[in-house]
C-alpha cells in the first residue's frame, strides 16, 4: 500500500466497534483524523440513559484513546434513523441532543436521515435540521440502504426545504446510481468503501476517473460488521496505481472532508500539522489503553505516520 506518504482523513468509521490495533495500522497507513458519527449499534436501545453514555463516550473515552496512537478524533452527534422510529425515546433523545452538539470536537449533526423512509424518520430527520440551522453544523446524511435514489433525493430536498445550504451538507453512502444527482445539486458525496460488497475500492476508482474530485468524499464506515479501517488508505493507493492524480487522490481521501467538516469551526489542519504528541502514560477517568506489564510509548507523531518515540521503562 503506497500512498506517497499522504495525509488522509477517514470521515466516518466507527471506533467504538473497532480494536487498538486498528488505530495502530490506521495512524501508520497515515491517517491523521478521523470523524466518528452517532449511530446504531446493533440491537434497539431501550433508555434514553444509554444514548447519553454513548454520545458521551464519543466526545470522551474514545477521543482520548485515538490520541493514544496519534489520531485527531472528532464525532458528529444525532438520533440515527433507524432509533427514529421508536418515537417514544427518541422525543427524549431529541431533548439531550442540544446538550452535545456544542461540545468540543463535535463537527456536524449526524449521521441522521432515513432509512425505511418512515414518517416518524421524516419528523426527527426534519427535527435535526432545525437543530444543525440553529448552531451552524454541517449535516452527515445517511441515505437509505434500499430505495436509495429515491431517499437521496428526498434527503436533499428535505435539506434545502428547511433552508440548509448544500455545502453544509455531506450526503453519505453514494453508488453510482445516485452520485451525479447529488455533485448537480451542489451537495458534498461521500461514499462507503466496504469489502466484497456495497461500493468496493475498484468502483470508487472509475467513479473518480468519471466527476473528478471536487465535492467527493471516501470514508470506511467500518463499524461491528465485515468491514475495514483501512479502506481509505488502500482505496488512495489504488487511484494512484489506476493513474488518478496525487491532487486528485489528496482531495478526496483529505481535503474536502477537512473542508465540508471544517465548516464546524472544530477541525483544523493545523491540529495535527503541529505535531501529535503521545504520552500513554496519561489517563482518562483512571482508564489506560495500556495493560499491566505494558510498556507506555511517549512521543511524536509525524504527519507521515511514523512516530517519533521515545520508550519509557
Amino acid at each position: 500500500m503506497n500512498t506517497h506518504n499522504l495525509m488522509l482523513i477517514d470521515p466516518h468509521i466507527h471506533m467504538t466497534s473497532r480494536t487498538t490495533d486498528d488505530y495502530e495500522r490506521m495512524r501508520q497507513a497515515g491517517i491523521v483524523a478521523i470523524i466518528e458519527p452517532a449511530f446504531w449499534l446493533g440491537q434497539p436501545r431501550t433508555e434514553v440513559g444509554s444514548f447519553k453514555d454513548y454520545f458521551s463516550s464519543l466526545v470522551g473515552w474514545e477521543r482520548f484513546r485515538a490520541s493514544q496512537f496519534g489520531i485527531k478524533h472528532y464525532c458528529t452527534i444525532g438520533l440515527n434513523s433507524k432509533e427514529a422510529n421508536n418515537e417514544a425515546l427518541a422525543e427524549q433523545v431529541m431533548e439531550l441532543l442540544p446538550l452535545f452538539v456544542c461540545k468540543e470536537g463535535v463537527v456536524g449533526v449526524g449521521e441522521i436521515g432515513y432509512d425505511d423512509q418512515t414518517p416518524a424518520e421524516d419528523r426527527y430527520f426534519r427535527a435535526q435540521l432545525e437543530l444543525a440551522k440553529e448552531v451552524n453544523l454541517p449535516v452527515q446524511v445517511h441515505t437509505p440502504h434500499r430505495d436509495k435514489k429515491a431517499g437521496t433525493i428526498t434527503s436533499m430536498e428535505v435539506c434545502l426545504e428547511h433552508g440548509i445550504a448544500p455545502d453544509m451538507v455531506v450526503i453519505d453512502h453514494n453508488n453510482e446510481e445516485t452520485v451525479k444527482d447529488v455533485l448537480d445539486r451542489g451537495f458534498w458525496a461521500a461514499f462507503t468503501i466496504y469489502p466484497n460488497s456495497k461500493m468496493g475500492n475498484e468502483r470508487m476508482v472509475e467513479i473518480v476517473k468519471k466527476y473528478g474530485s471536487e465535492r467527493i468524499i471516501v470514508n470506511s464506515s467500518a463499524d461491528w460488521g465485515v468491514s475495514d479501517p483501512l479502506s481509505v488508505p488502500k482505496t488512495a493507493s489504488l487511484m494512484l496505481e489506476r493513474g488518478i492524480s496525487i491532487e486528485d487522490v489528496r482531495k478526496t481521501c483529505y481535503q474536502n472532508a477537512l473542508d465540508s467538516f471544517g465548516k464546524s469551526g472544530q477541525m483544523h489542519e493545523s491540529d495535527w500539522l503541529e505535531g501529535t504528541d503521545v504520552d500513554q502514560r496519561e489517563k482518562f477517568s483512571d482508564n489506560s489503553v495500556l495493560r499491566g506489564g505494558q510498556t507506555p510509548v511517549v512521543g511524536a507523531v509525524g504527519t507521515s505516520g511514523g512516530l517519533e518515540s521515545n520508550i519509557v521503562r
